[in-house]
């Protein structure tokens, strides 16, 4: 020890010492102050303060990108609108005349049935104990000649006695004269693709033509194969038709209803004008109707990344197939309604994308299958400004760069860019749901709230990190559709609320904190008028950081 005293007085201290001016060591406390100060003007005016400008520079830029390209697809939209535009007015449709208006005799329906193709519904489920009685039940109520489809449920669940369950009610349709089939694995290798991959292995799907897939929460109505299919029958290149989802919880709660302002724009927008202008769009991942040939020349489903719905559409894309996108065709389907499940289910849908284009951007580069267009669509439009670029907006530029700004007034921020373009942008984001326009400074404070976790996935997605492939089923309450389907389910047990400590989020609470001081220093200091908007976004993190937004989940 003394030794080790004598090492660092009488040789490192002289050493250290000798790099510091003489005068330095001379300074009294408030000169040193001074110094310091100086410093401080030196490292803020040559570095944090052009560095912050930079940064105003390129959001404002990404926010005029992002501006054009809702511009663009609200163009195309109102297009169609006034034209008068629907899917079969492009692609050749005929109804399939239902058996029922043809039962003379046995023998007539035999021969009516053949010309039916055979179609392969399949229903994936991990644990789904409050809804697989609606998503089964409204499979095998498909109106389609019996000897003409399979309802294949692909049961992964963990819970034996969920297991048990979902199997004696498939029991029970095939004692109603169902063709369904109950199967299992061994493991979960692959989530839902591997899940889906699976299931087209058995040798009864050799028979099928198109599957048809629904997620376990979703209810399509009896005529949905008879509004699908004909499009697959009739158009040799359509690989895909793709209906809209409907939501039957989504005045539930605030959370729920801006959910749904956001996913009526993908569907009525982003969709609409992906089909109609480049017939390419990603598949949902549920109440969709594919082409058992398109799939298999995509290279089947691939469990690679969280999002392979996109995967496998951007795969069958880029050799060639189109898709079609009928907004007249609902399903109903349940939204997350508490924060925990958005949270997942925001970070696999983030996360997902920005991995695939990892993975697949040279592919698309190199493609010589599809258009010129149809490549700088889907890098542009689809990967680079939707899935990445607007949500970096979001978090960087209103939760980061605008906040810190308030302690650096001098960077000047363009209203255009901070406001107005982005007043417009979600002006025509939320004039697709009218009904909820007066919640539209809620949705901006969740959508920036949400941002975080995105842009979080995103760069794992981009990095390829671990996490990258962390795959969380969305929790499904089923209360809004049991409900609605007066349903004798499962008896849901009654549950306690999640204590709070389990329901804390620290990362929205060292946001809200962050924000919150800004808000503070803008309203004692600079007086920018900023503090405003930073009290109410501060407000959102704190309320989402403890969990009291959405509905509170269960706490058995």
């Amino acid at each position: 020890m003394e030794d080790l005293k004598k090492v660092v007085f009488d040789d490192w201290a002289p050493l250290i010492t000798s790099f510091v001016h003489e005068t330095l060591l001379k300074l009294t406390e408030d000169e040193v102050i001074e110094e310091l100060g100086l410093i401080w003007n030196v490292i803020r005016n040559s570095i944090i303060v052009p560095g912050l400008t930079v940064s105003v520079y390129l959001c404002s830029v990404m926010v005029v990108m992002v501006f054009f390209e809702r511009l663009y697809m609200s163009v195309i939209v109102y297009y169609m609108m006034l034209s008068g535009f629907k899917p079969e007015k492009r692609y050749k449709f005929e109804a399939i005349n239902p058996v029922e208006h043809n039962i003379e005799e046995q023998g007539e329906v035999q021969k009516c049935s053949s010309d039916y193709p055979m179609v392969l519904v399949q229903i994936p489920m991990y644990n789904e104990r409050k809804v697989y009685k609606l998503s089964i039940g409204a499979a095998c109520r498909l109106s389609w000649p019996s000897d003409r489809i399979i309802v294949q449920v692909l049961d992964d669940s963990t819970d034996p006695l969920i297991k048990d369950l979902v199997q004696i009610e498939c029991q029970r349709w095939e004692n109603e004269g169902v063709n369904i089939k109950y199967e299992t694995r061994a493991n979960r290798e692959g989530y839902k693709a591997g899940g889906l991959k699976e299931g087209l292995k058995h040798s009864y799907v050799k028979e099928c033509e198109f599957v048809a897939i629904f997620d376990a929460d979703f209810q399509p109505d009896p005529d949905y194969l008879h509004r699908t299919v004909p499009y697959l029958i009739h158009n040799p290149e359509i690989g895909l038709v793709q209906a809209q989802w409907e939501f039957t919880n989504s005045s539930e709660c605030i959370m729920t209803r801006i959910q749904e302002v956001s996913l009526n724009f993908h569907f009525k927008v982003e969709q609409e004008v992906g089909s109609y202008a480049y017939a390419f769009f990603s598949f949902n991942g549920t109440a969709g109707v594919w082409r058992l040939t398109a799939i298999n020349e995509a290279g089947g489903w691939n469990e690679r990344t969280t999002t392979e719905d996109l995967d496998l559409s951007l795969r069958a894309s880029l050799q060639g197939w189109k898709f079609v996108y009928v907004a007249d065709i609902k399903v109903k389907c349940e939204l997350p309604s508490t924060y925990k499940a958005l949270r997942y289910q925001q970070h696999r849908w983030s996360c997902g994308p920005a991995n695939l284009f990892r993975k697949m951007g040279m592919d698309i580069i190199r493609n010589k299958r599809i258009s010129v267009w149809r490549k700088i669509y889907v890098i542009y439009n689809f990967f680079l400004v939707r899935k990445m670029i607007t949500h970096i907006i979001s978090f960087t530029f209103f939760c980061v760069i605008i906040p810190t700004c308030v302690m650096f007034p001098e960077v000047d921020i363009p209203k255009w860019g901070a406001v107005y373009i982005p007043t417009t942008i979600l002006l025509l984001n939320i004039i697709e749901t009218p009904r909820s326009i007066h919640l539209l400074v809620f949705w901006i404070l969740l959508e920036n709230v949400m941002s975080m976790t995105r842009i979080k996935a995103i760069l794992i997605g981009l990095l390829d990190s671990k996490r990258a492939n962390e795959w969380v089923v969305t929790e499904k309450l089923g209360d809004a559709l049991l409900k609605s389907n007066d349903s004798n389910s499962l008896p849901i047990k009654s549950s306690r609320k999640l204590p709070l400590l389990e329901r804390i989020y620290l990362m929205e609470l060292c946001m809200g904190t962050l924000l919150f001081f800004c808000a503070c220093y803008d309203l004692a200091i600079t007086k920018s008028g900023k503090y405003i908007y930073l009290y109410l976004q501060a407000s959102a993190f704190f309320i989402c950081g403890l969990g009291y937004v959405g509905t509170q989940p269960p706490y058995d």
